[in-house]
């Protein structure tokens, strides 16, 4: 007996060795496995339509389903990298130059303030018109500067890209030809209950669709309606600004409103009043009543995830991997919440 609970134990502990040591290992191109697991849930409907309609072919049908993730996923995806890469280098280059002057633009502010407007200023404690304006005026060239670094860390990080891009589409091709037999083998090798492992990886499909084809299709048109808005009314970074409500849309109470306000309150007060009131109105109308419209039918309560959980999960994912936590953090947060539930039951 004891010499079988020996066996079992160093049976364990291999099995822990070996498994951080292949995370080890795959952790520089984690990104790329993480988006081919991800694309492969996404895609497993067409995959298993062309697996029936090819008749079993299953090499063919991977084939063709790696093809329709590029030419719908990749390839819309390097493009619009490319040019927000382009765009916020010269927005940087812009700020940098002081083109515009924006001591001069805070100055025109100022002048067509009401006086009503500028004694609440004060009032508020806010320090004088003055600081006020150096402050944006710091804050908007350290945002720039912000942005053009990571700008210029996607050119430099052109070759890993494409290294990590080469891992996904592999790594793709094999999730789809042999899905089945692998989440076969992870639930039958699995130390959980049949149905507690069950109910694990339906938590993690359910995450993946909701946060994915739900959050980010939200995202997808509001920042598409915003950054074709300003592109209308003349403003040159209107894709750097449409990406940016794009982003701003995946975290629940921010909202893409944080971009398009303070551009429709400048034109208002400056004068501008058509492109104020153009902005204003599609930001009121289209842009904020997107979420209440598609948000039900697109991710339901699949996710089963409080807002506040959303918000910090999502911005501690980000913060901490970058882009892919904005699915990694919610994914923790809902493995978290789905493994003290089995847990509470079980008690």
């Amino acid at each position: 007996m004891k010499k079988r609970t020996i066996q079992d134990a160093s049976l364990v502990a291999v099995v822990l060795i070996t498994t951080v040591a292949l995370i080890w290992v795959v952790l520089p191109f984690y990104g790329g496995v993480l988006w081919a697991v991800i694309l492969a849930i996404l895609f497993s409907p067409l995959h298993d339509r062309l697996e029936h309609v090819l008749g079993g072919r299953r090499n063919l049908a991977a084939l063709l389903s790696v093809l329709a993730c590029i030419f719908i996923v990749v390839i819309p995806a390097t493009l619009i990298l490319g040019a927000l890469a382009r765009q916020a280098t010269s927005v940087y280059q812009s700020v940098s130059s002081q083109e515009p002057d924006l001591a001069a633009v805070m100055d025109q502010v100022r002048g067509a303030m009401p006086s009503f407007v500028l004694d609440a200023l004060s009032a508020m404690n806010l320090g004088s018109f003055e600081e006020i304006q150096s402050r944006l005026v710091s804050f908007v060239g350290q945002a720039a500067q912000f942005i053009a670094s990571r700008a210029m860390v996607i050119g430099q990080g052109a070759a890993q890209f494409s290294i990590g891009l080469g891992v996904m589409l592999y790594v793709l091709f094999f999730l789809f030809r042999d899905g089945r037999g692998l989440v076969g083998s992870i639930s039958a090798a699995s130390p959980l209950s049949a149905p507690h492992t069950r109910h694990i990886m339906q938590k993690f499909v359910d995450v993946v669709k909701a946060t994915v084809t739900g959050n980010v299709i939200i995202a997808t048109i509001q920042g598409t309606i915003g950054g074709v808005t300003f592109w209308l009314v003349g403003i040159e970074a209107a894709l750097l600004c449409g990406v940016i409500m794009g982003v701003l849309s995946l975290l629940p109470a921010v909202g893409a409103f944080l971009v398009w306000l303070p551009f429709a309150v400048y034109y208002l007060i400056t004068g501008a009043y058509l492109k104020g009131i153009v902005i204003m109105a599609v930001g009121v109308l289209v842009i904020s009543t997107i979420d209440n419209l598609l948000r039900p039918p697109l991710v339901g309560r699949r996710s089963s995830l409080p807002d506040y959980v959303v918000l910090v999960s999502t911005l501690g994912g980000i913060s901490q991997m970058g882009m892919n936590g904005f699915v990694v953090g919610p994914l923790i947060a809902a493995f978290f919440i789905a493994v003290w539930s089995l847990f509470r039951d079980e008690q």
